[in-house]
């Protein structure tokens, strides 16, 4: 059965029902990244679409709230009117599941989803400042508000962005913004092996160039940079980079069109996204991304990969087997990250760790935090870990 609740007291109140009845509930918004964790087991689906709606845009302060079930796009249109963006370039799943429907704003937050640019301004979890939602016990929460501040004991807001619909069904985010770029201008560099990209982007990134976006394509043997500034210094500030990079080869700049398809295509994950195998993203070191790689692929557990963030984030085409997802969970860890099966079949995905493995002590505080908001283990029961 799927739910609908219009209000958050109608969601609140569907979730004591469900809790009394010994009932438990897969949490969805738009419906785009069902293939997202572990397969769903909930007995009904509550679903936020009908929690919808922009409630507050004080574009002078930059913030705004919305209920959980917005489609980002209508909040993304709204905030252009403006010229101001949601800093950390939400990527959108659709590509890579093949799915229909629309993004919410809700699940930005559940997910902590971030693209290209969160290697200069940070991940959603970031910009996010306020929550509203009902946790497991059909108690309605407010934490945060509308502008950044320092919290003592749990951070709600934090907690909640990124804990994927476990901890509670958010119904209302707020989120701090910037303004839009006036301008943007991309360098290529050409050939470059992994490691010399590596190279060339952490240069790129610690120079005062104020460089937001940083990726290799190994296929390609491309290596994008990406610089957002006022159009009277985007000239200046790639010239001078290219000089500053020389010792990588020569670079070359982008056309417009093909700088904004180079740099969706990165957020989204679309170069590796054709087709229906298994695909993963990990978050490493970056100076130790391109070493994990090479060892990966010495053991047939890497197929295609790309580089975003510095080499922060690697999207990965590897088996799903548990081999496989031992060694990639293993290498995540030791080279001072962490690894996530973004796409597999529901029977790989039901027997292999999605989410990095929790070490003992961990898991223990994982487990007492999801009783301590979700008594019953109700909400998205199993979809970060088997038995959470």
């Amino acid at each position: 059965m799927r739910l609908l609740p219009g209000t958050p007291a109608e969601a609140a109140d569907m979730i004591r029902a469900a809790r009394a009845d010994k009932r438990t509930l897969d949490i969805e918004g738009g419906g785009t990244r069902a293939g997202l964790g572990r397969p769903r087991r909930g007995d009904d689906t509550l679903s936020t679409r009908a929690l919808s709606g922009v409630t507050l845009y004080e574009p002078a302060e930059l913030v705004v709230r919305a209920l959980a079930g917005t489609p980002l796009a209508e909040v993304e249109a709204a905030l252009a009117e403006k010229k101001q963006i949601l800093p950390f370039e939400p990527m959108d799943h659709r590509a890579i599941y093949a799915s229909a429907g629309a993004p919410t704003i809700g699940a930005v937050a559940a997910c902590n989803l971030a693209g290209p640019r969160r290697v200069r301004v940070g991940g959603a979890r970031d910009s996010l400042i306020g929550v509203r939602f009902v946790n497991g016990a059909g108690e309605l929460v407010t934490s945060g508000g509308r502008v950044m501040k320092n919290v003592t004991g749990l951070d709600l807001v934090k907690l909640s962005c990124g804990a994927h619909g476990t901890l509670g069904l958010l119904t209302e985010v707020t989120f701090k913004l910037l303004p839009a770029p006036r301008a943007a201008g991309t360098l290529v560099l050409d050939g470059l092996a992994d490691a010399r990209a590596i190279e060339a982007m952490s240069a790129a990134l610690g120079s005062p160039f104020e460089v937001s976006g940083a990726a290799h394509d190994p296929a390609r043997k491309l290596t994008a940079l990406r610089v957002e500034h006022a159009p009277e210094s985007i000239a200046y500030r790639l010239d001078a980079l290219a000089k500053a990079l020389k010792g990588h080869g020569p670079a070359r700049r982008l056309d417009e069109a093909e700088a904004e398809s180079l740099w969706r295509g990165m957020r989204d994950g679309q170069p590796l996204a054709a087709g229906a195998g298994p695909l993963w993203r990990l978050s490493v070191a970056p100076s130790r991304a391109a070493a994990l790689i090479e060892g990966l692929a010495a053991q047939g557990f890497a197929q295609a990969w790309l580089y975003d963030w510095g080499g922060g984030l690697i999207w990965l085409s590897a088996p799903a087997s548990a081999d496989g997802a031992r060694a990639i969970h293993a290498g995540a860890a030791q080279a001072g990250g962490h690894a996530c099966l973004v796409r597999a079949d529901d029977a790989a995905r039901a027997q292999v760790d999605v989410f990095q493995p929790l070490a003992g002590a961990l898991a223990g505080l994982t487990r007492r935090v999801k009783a301590s908001m979700d008594p019953d283990f109700i909400l998205n029961p199993g979809r970060m870990y088997a038995d959470i």
